[in-house]
């Protein structure tokens, strides 16, 4: 039989079902943490619409504050198709632009490789967005509910404090490409599903061009790893590029620490993260009951 018949195959889920799943995730995060409202940085992108969906049906539309927050070199289309997803939810929002709060930082840092130079202002933005996103939650009492994928998160294509920070993750379980099929259920607008991933860092970035590959080769590769839980020469016998299954596997092992809580030194007997744990639902918490 030809090895390749065995081709890992792209991770596959019913949208229906999943979303169900998620929605009653979110709910049940809720309620126990006590909160009835919930944040959303709304950046034009697939992922945060596919979260704001999921939001407003977990909690209804109204309870969903959607916040745009551009720099002065974001794209139009993404404030545009922003504004699609608040039309159609009908969820309150608001724009807060952070070029004023990012530039004198940038300012700070002088000259640098463009490389570097790329990856420390897109820090600097993502960190930004999120203080706005945790002042905001306070000011409209919500949780932080974040926008990272399965796919970024694995590879820590995402910034740490940034946009891998959140009080939870509805779609941290999702790969891209599953992304996808959810969004098209939950009525996500076609031009933003369709449209090239991009973190909108700077002009004409993309996320596949920046990885150096596809999603789909990406979930493909990371569905055997991850989930099957193939060896590299298992991985490269069925058919898959072994720099592709290498790169990945290094980049998911490397990428680890972005995954957990910063490890304690352990001292005591009751360490705190460690020995001594309350679950979620942790008395004194803001849940009423």
């Amino acid at each position: 039989m030809d090895a390749r018949e065995d081709m890992p195959p792209l991770p596959v889920i019913d949208p229906t079902t999943t979303t169900d799943l998620i929605v009653a995730f979110i709910r049940s995060q809720m309620a126990q943490t006590g909160f009835s409202r919930t944040v959303v940085g709304l950046s034009g992108g697939v992922d945060s619409a596919t979260v704001a969906f999921l939001a407003a049906r977990a909690v209804g539309p109204r309870n969903v504050l959607a916040v745009r927050m551009p720099y002065r070199t974001s794209a139009e289309a993404s404030e545009t198709d922003a504004l699609r997803v608040v039309q159609v939810l009908g969820c309150p929002t608001e724009r807060v632009e952070i070029s004023a709060m990012v530039d004198p930082l940038l300012a700070l840092m002088g000259e640098a490789p463009d490389d570097t130079a790329r990856v420390r202002r897109g820090n600097v933005m993502a960190r930004q967005r999120m203080i706005v996103l945790y002042d905001k939650s306070v000011e409209f009492d919500g949780l932080v509910v974040g926008t990272s994928n399965k796919t970024e998160a694995l590879l820590g294509y995402g910034t740490q404090y940034g946009d891998m920070a959140a009080a939870l993750m509805p779609i941290g379980d999702l790969y891209k490409t599953q992304l996808r099929a959810v969004a098209e259920h939950l009525g996500v607008p076609s031009e933003i599903v369709a449209k090239a991933p991009s973190a909108d860092l700077w002009p004409g970035q993309t996320d596949e061009d920046e990885l150096g590959r596809t999603y789909d080769e990406l979930d493909r590769t990371l569905f055997a790893l991850v989930d099957r839980r193939w060896t590299t020469e298992r991985c490269v016998a069925a058919g898959l590029d072994r720099d592709v299954v290498e790169w990945v596997a290094a980049r998911v092992a490397r990428m680890e620490y972005k995954r957990q809580m910063p490890p304690v030194a352990k001292i005591s007997l009751r360490t705190p993260g460690i020995d001594h744990l309350y679950p979620r639902r942790r008395p004194g918490s803001r849940r009423a009951s």
